[in-house]
């Protein structure tokens, strides 16, 4: 994927400017995404951000209305690029298990950065989704938000798997809890061998996570 430039479609109704339409949006995403990764969510402002980039803290409204909203883009970026990897490691794959192993991989391995989005640094983009991206949903308005389908990458990429699933065994009936518990316990898992070691057997040097998860998957699926 190195040499390829691929462009994430992320929904119009999360921005009021594209900002991978220009170089100061790329550079908003970009530095909003490192500085939400220093700071944490609630410290982050865009006055910061504009100081960050040496550009007016209006020229952020023009493409994001608020900090909230920016946060649930570049959590739709992630899951996007997510379903990007799923299409391109499972295509031409036959065995409805392998593309269900490559698949639960894709979604508990530790993140590297891609280098055909040259702007986006998705292995702090990764840190923001175990750390902050509940927060775009633990919200008094999320039943607002989901009705405008904000979360919509999200729940493409839990639909795709849950699909993959019913593929191994038709008749299992918890497809899409089961694939929401692995994606948020994975990150949990990530969060918990960095700073909590002790709720973990997370290993260096080896991916246990991945391991645990794809074992668990296969054998309830069964």
């Amino acid at each position: 994927m190195k040499n390829l430039q691929i462009h994430i479609e992320v929904s119009p109704k999360l921005y009021l400017k594209n900002p991978d339409s220009s170089d100061l949006g790329r550079k908003i995403v970009s530095n909003s995404i490192e500085m939400i990764d220093e700071l944490g969510f609630e410290a982050f402002t865009f006055k910061k951000l504009g100081i960050k980039i040496a550009s007016p803290e209006s020229s952020i409204y023009r493409y994001f209305e608020n900090k909230h909203i920016l946060l649930i883009y570049v959590t739709s970026w992630y899951w996007s690029w997510t379903e990007y990897q799923l299409v391109f490691a499972t295509a031409n794959i036959d065995s409805p298990v392998e593309r269900l192993k490559r698949s639960i991989k894709i979604l508990t391995q530790p993140i590297k950065v891609d280098n055909s989005f040259s702007h986006i640094n998705e292995v702090l983009l990764h840190d923001i989704i175990i750390t902050e991206s509940a927060k775009t949903y633990h919200t008094k308005e999320v039943g607002n938000e989901n009705k405008k389908g904000y979360f919509k990458a999200y729940k493409l990429v839990v639909q795709r798997i849950s699909d993959m699933v019913l593929e191994v065994n038709p008749t299992f009936e918890f497809p899409h809890m089961l694939i929401s518990t692995v994606i948020e316990g994975a990150h949990q898992q990530r969060y918990f061998a960095e700073h909590l070691p002790a709720l973990t057997d997370s290993k260096k040097g080896k991916d246990s996570i991945s391991e645990f998860y794809t074992k668990m998957v296969l054998e309830v699926v069964k």
